[in-house]
């Protein structure tokens, strides 16, 4: 994988721990949630705009990434109802690497070097490891968190593909940020309401500033694995890049 993509999906990484932990201190994580989706839809569909379409090939992948983008939503925010953001987010994210590589092998055809796997397990292993408390992984939230990191590899896996087949990697992503980001705000409504979620509220420019955020971690993602293996830069979009060990598995996963 290129020096340059790594520093991207390094730089991503840094980006998604900031708004995971501005959902986190939340008093209501779904209606964060739904802020921050109301926030990365404005800002696609205006982005839109400017941007050719992605070719019809892609649009499936789009609309199938942006359901489950929902699903993954509905997940991360249960898991933070009901476990520690310590244990939960590294759970999650520890999980996925392994379950991208491995359905990116099974659906879109990569090969991936036994180099680079072992790098990619090194990564999920030791980020797993940061859940365990006292020489155990605490049972609180592990089924929403385990069910988080399915839904990562599974919208990874599809925005990989449909990136690939899209022509503009900037174009793709605005749109199916932008499905994503009306889905979740009409669901919003049918689980409460719409009186709530249009209610000025203490919390609603940060969760806002936390949705542009996510936005930008996660355009990245994309653009990077329109061009290197899904496995690898999964690996790389993780909160531990402050530690130089992480960063030496990150060049040697790189292959």
């Amino acid at each position: 994988m290129p020096t340059h993509i790594i520093l991207l999906t390094l730089f991503a990484a840094l980006l998604h721990a900031g708004w995971n932990t501005l959902l986190r201190g939340g008093n209501d994580r779904l209606w964060s949630m739904t802020i921050m989706c109301v926030a990365i839809a404005l800002t696609c569909i205006i982005g839109a705009l400017f941007l050719p379409p992605p070719d019809s090939a892609s649009w499936k992948y789009a609309l199938l990434s942006a359901l489950l983008h929902v699903g993954y939503n509905l997940c991360l925010v249960r898991s933070y109802q009901s476990g520690d953001l310590g244990q939960t987010y590294p759970i999650a994210r520890g999980s996925s690497p392994l379950l991208v590589t491995c359905a990116a092998a099974l659906f879109a055809g990569e090969q991936i070097a036994l180099s680079t796997l072992s790098g990619i397990a090194l990564i999920s292993g030791g980020i797993l490891l940061l859940a365990v408390r006292r020489g155990k992984i605490a049972s609180t939230g592990l089924g929403y968190s385990l069910a988080t990191g399915a839904f990562i590899a599974a919208y990874s896996v599809v925005d990989g593909m449909g990136v690939r087949v899209s022509g503009n990697a900037l174009a793709y992503t605005a749109w199916m940020s932008a499905l994503w980001g009306v889905m979740m705000p009409a669901l919003y409504i049918t689980l409460r309401d719409s009186r709530s979620l249009l209610r000025w509220q203490p919390g609603v420019l940060s969760a806002a500033t936390g949705g542009l955020i996510s936005l930008l971690a996660y355009g990245i993602i994309i653009c990077a694995m329109a061009a290197a293996p899904m496995g690898a830069v999964s690996a790389c979009v993780k909160p531990a890049c402050s530690s130089p060990r992480f960063w030496a598995i990150c060049f040697w996963v790189r292959g």
